[in-house]
């Protein structure tokens, strides 16, 4: 892998300021959005006035934790335009949810929200080490998920060349990645692994791709995964972070030169941690629910927005601005079994570290008599199909899973290609406990 590294004075004068500049810049960026979202935004008004806080309360940074948490549901609840802080008309582009679960979530930008969004990307790319006249392979899903177009934006902004291919359609995409030869590829990371499968299946070594960073967003993933990816492209991959309240991708993006957790662009988000139970901030370090506050948004701006993703604070290296460590689930993610706590990246890990698997799994919770159980779906290697490789394969997962994580579970493992292939977003966990 080539040294990807940045010259200093390439990078925006924010990333390399110095602390105070940065939280000042952020009291004087909050002040301004506490103001703009209570002035335009009813359901902040009233909360605002119930919870007896007004703007002007804020003083110092330390204040933002005087005032009221937002939801998901409360962009449901608005739906589809009760949260905009400017009129209908001034947006340019609305983007919203698939809805599965109910009403979709709606969000939208000004021209000015489209102008600080294509910059961060494009700031997060030259963090990956991507630059000026490179060509960018981007197969995030377009249409109302904000990863493609998000990325397409960030990608023309950075001066580079977008291959604007979507996900799906795995064939074409190792062809137009062997033909058009492009320095990175913006992708989901299980989605990626459906594309070094399609690599081996026509013949052709990853390792002698053009691909020299993958950017890697839009689910959890864990350093097993990034190991493996690595040494199957002979790459570099980041970890790119963002969601469609706050943003889309390009909220926090990792450093190539360093690769120790995605920085969070301070200048643009307040970040907070807090424990998931109580709502109390936590100090940096420790490790909580991730809580968000738009410094500059205008179209929807979010105040203390409740993320569900379980990460800490940590101080800066290759920028000033803090990251954060690697998401290790969500808090509705978490799988309670047998009064343990659960995450399908705990899961992950240990499929990874177990010989003869391939890296794909799925997790299904059902009912044992009147109790929770867990089953995983997981893949032999192609090198090891036989039988005996199978058992003691499944032997060794569920004593791993036990050790580590702490629960017992039932492990079946089918020949390659039996676990379902995501086209984006990984679907990792089936929940049939009600269909028993």
């Amino acid at each position: 892998m080539d040294d990807m590294s940045p010259n200093k004075g390439e990078l925006d004068p924010i990333e390399i300021a110095s602390i105070d500049e940065i939280r000042a810049t952020q009291l004087e960026r909050l002040k301004w959005s506490l103001r703009h979202a209570y002035e335009n935004v009813s359901m902040y008004k009233q909360r605002f006035d119930e919870a007896g806080v007004h703007p002007d309360d804020l003083q110092q940074l330390s204040d933002l934790s005087k005032f009221p948490f937002t939801y998901k549901n409360d962009l449901r609840d608005n739906y589809p335009f009760g949260l905009f802080a400017v009129p209908r008309s001034e947006l340019i582009r609305l983007h919203a949810s698939s809805g599965t679960t109910g009403k979709p979530t709606v969000v939208g930008y000004t021209k000015g929200d489209i102008d600080n969004w294509a910059d961060l990307v494009a700031r997060s790319l030259r963090a990956a080490g991507l630059r000026k006249g490179d060509m960018v392979h981007n197969a995030y899903g377009y249409g109302l998920f904000t990863g493609g177009l998000g990325a397409h934006y960030g990608i023309e902004r950075l001066g580079a060349t977008v291959v604007p291919m979507s996900g799906g359609q795995t064939e074409k995409q190792v062809g137009l990645i062997s033909d058009f030869q492009p320095d990175g590829i913006m992708v989901t990371p299980s989605y990626m692994l459906n594309i070094l499968e399609q690599f081996h299946k026509v013949g052709l070594d990853p390792r002698k791709s053009s691909l020299k960073v993958g950017i890697f967003g839009a689910e959890p993933w864990t350093d097993a995964m990034r190991a493996e990816v690595e040494a199957a492209f002979d790459m570099h991959a980041v970890d790119i972070y963002g969601l469609s309240e706050i943003m889309g991708p390009g909220v926090a993006s990792e450093c190539v030169e360093t690769k120790d957790g995605p920085v969070i662009w301070e200048d643009h988000f307040l970040p907070e941690i807090i424990d998931p139970a109580t709502g109390e901030v936590l100090p940096d370090g420790q490790t909580g629910e991730l809580v968000f506050t738009t410094l500059t948004k205008e179209g929807l701006p979010m105040i203390r927005y409740r993320t569900r993703d379980l990460t800490c604070l940590l101080p800066g290296t290759a920028r000033s601005m803090r990251r954060m460590a690697k998401i290790t689930g969500r808090s509705d993610d978490m799988m309670i079994l047998r009064g343990v706590n659960v995450f399908p990246s705990q899961i992950e890990e240990q499929v990874m570290a177990t010989g003869g698997l391939a890296p794909y799994y799925q997790i299904e919770l059902y009912k044992s008599g009147r109790m929770d159980a867990m089953r995983v779906f997981v893949e032999a290697s192609t090198d090891s199909t036989d039988e005996m490789s199978k058992t003691a394969a499944a032997r060794m997962l569920t004593k791993r899973i036990k050790d580590m994580v702490g629960v017992s579970t039932e492990i079946v493992v089918g020949d390659p290609g039996d676990v379902e292939r995501s086209q984006g977003k990984a679907k990792r966990v089936i929940d049939n406990r009600d269909k028993d």
